[in-house]
C-alpha cells in the first residue's frame, strides 16, 4: 500500500509533468480550478488549486474533502502512483470505477486531453 508520502511525491511528479507539457494537453492544463485528490485507503485528501499550467497541493487533511473542489478525484494511493507511473490508463481504470473524477462537464472535456 503506497504511503502518503509516495501519494504526495505522486502528485508533485503530476504537476512537474503538466508543467513540462504542450499542445492540446498544454492547454487542459491552464484550468484555473480547485482541485482534492481523496486516497481512499489512506483517508486522506490532498486539497491545492490547478492554476498556470500546474497542481499545487496545499493542504493535506485527514478524511474526506471539507469542501467542495471544482475537480474531484478519489483513488487508493497505489493507483494514483500506477496512473502517474503510467502503469494504470486512467480511462481504464476510470471506466471499471477504480479512479472517480467529479467536475464541471466544460472542465471533464478539457481534462480528457490531459488524462
Amino acid at each position: 500500500m503506497a504511503t502518503t508520502e509516495e501519494c504526495r511525491a505522486a502528485l508533485e511528479k503530476l504537476a512537474d509533468d503538466m508543467g513540462r507539457a504542450e499542445g492540446d494537453v498544454r492547454s487542459a492544463a491552464e484550468l484555473d480550478r480547485s482541485v482534492s485528490c481523496h486516497i481512499t485507503d489512506l483517508d486522506v485528501t490532498f486539497a491545492g488549486r490547478m492554476a498556470d499550467g500546474r497542481i499545487d497541493v496545499r493542504e493535506t487533511l485527514e478524511g474526506p474533502p471539507r469542501e467542495k473542489a471544482e475537480i474531484r478525484l478519489a483513488m487508493t494511493g497505489d493507483d494514483l502512483v500506477a496512473l502517474v507511473g503510467g502503469e494504470l490508463n486512467f480511462a481504464k481504470a476510470w471506466g471499471s470505477g477504480r479512479v472517480r473524477l467529479e467536475a464541471g462537464l466544460r472542465d471533464l472535456f478539457r481534462l480528457r486531453k490531459l488524462l
